[in-house]
């Protein structure tokens, strides 16, 4: 098994697991690795060094990413920190609301007077929509959810 650092255009760094070289070769032609944070399929693989554990104590550090050579620099440890962090805050809405999808705006103004019940919902609005359920005093956030969320959970 083959553990790749990879990076996406936009900065997000992640591990993809190979069953080979020619494995990651094969699915990055096809265009089949993409970003699990934002979904894009622009990556690029960052130097890695292989490592042994031989006991209890702990892998030495990765070089500082100021000392790492042009773009390749692997993201820092308080990026990659604060990714986790947004992706299981985003997790945890969608395990507690109520997909409603395109009837978000409808849903949401039923809610506000008292026709149907009070619960979290989520789903799609245009702009216009929002803008319109801001003006009847309808509070709305918008909340990007990476494509690896939006299907089923490996």
């Amino acid at each position: 098994m083959k553990v790749l650092d990879l990076r996406c255009a936009h900065g997000h760094g992640f591990e993809g697991w190979f069953a080979s070289e020619a494995e990651f070769v094969q699915q990055h032609e096809s265009g089949l690795v993409e970003c699990p944070l934002c979904g894009d399929k622009s990556v690029d693989r960052l130097p890695s060094a292989p490592r042994l554990n031989f006991g209890a104590s702990p892998p030495a550090e990765r070089s500082s990413p100021s000392s790492a050579p042009g773009p390749a620099q692997p993201p820092s440890p308080e990026a990659v920190t604060l990714q986790n962090l947004w992706v299981e805050a985003v997790k945890h809405v969608m395990e507690r609301t109520e997909d409603v999808g395109e009837r978000f705006s409808e849903e949401a103004r039923r809610i506000h007077y008292g026709e149907s019940e009070s619960r979290g919902i989520r789903g799609q609005a245009t702009p216009e929509q929002r803008a319109e359920l801001a003006d009847e005093g309808i509070e709305v956030v918008s909340l990007p959810v990476p494509p690896a969320l939006k299907g089923p959970a490996h």
